[in-house]
């Protein structure tokens, strides 16, 4: 079973059992989706423009906010060492794989979905699902056809989930 950390770092959204209950679920969907078949570990931490954009200063160089931000604890490499060495030890392995860590802006994220008409609830799992991605080692930044295909597996997943534009 994965475990998902939340914590709630702003008070302009309320943060809500629902909203929670739909992060967890984006995770796993996107785990699913992707053949992740180990138990993983991964924190999720909500915040708000102040926040992600002190984040973004300390950590990329970047000096303003963003909407998410996806920490791995594995370059790709390093991932698929990992889990070939998780799969050696068969079930005797108990502990998760911890995969990182995800901040997303609540406040950018009710912002973005005004902007592109959708739900909030819509809004959120995407970030989620994205970020889980950049977990896995997909980037969108590499190149063309690099973003293709990680787009087209967030859709897949929203898609699964009944969360559609």
């Amino acid at each position: 079973m994965n475990k998902i950390y939340i914590s709630n770092t702003q008070d302009k959204h309320e943060v809500t059992r629902a909203l929670r209950a739909l992060i967890r679920r984006a995770v796993n969907s996107t785990l699913n989706s992707e053949g992740f078949e180990l138990d993983a570990e991964i924190s999720v931490t909500l915040t708000d423009d102040d926040g992600i954009h002190a984040l973004n200063l300390e950590y990329r160089g970047i000096d303003r906010p963003t909407d998410v931000l996806s920490f791995p604890l594995y370059d790709d490499g390093e991932l698929k060492e990992t889990l070939k060495r998780a799969e050696l030890h068969g079930t005797e392995r108990k502990e998760r794989i911890a995969l990182g860590d995800i901040v997303i802006s609540l406040e950018r994220a009710d912002r973005q979905a005004g902007e592109y008409g959708h739900s909030f609830e819509r809004e959120t799992a995407f970030l989620c699902v994205h970020s889980v991605l950049h977990l896995l080692g997909y980037d969108h930044e590499l190149g063309k056809a690099e973003e293709e295909d990680m787009f087209s597996r967030q859709e897949a997943v929203l898609k699964s989930m009944s969360l559609n534009r």
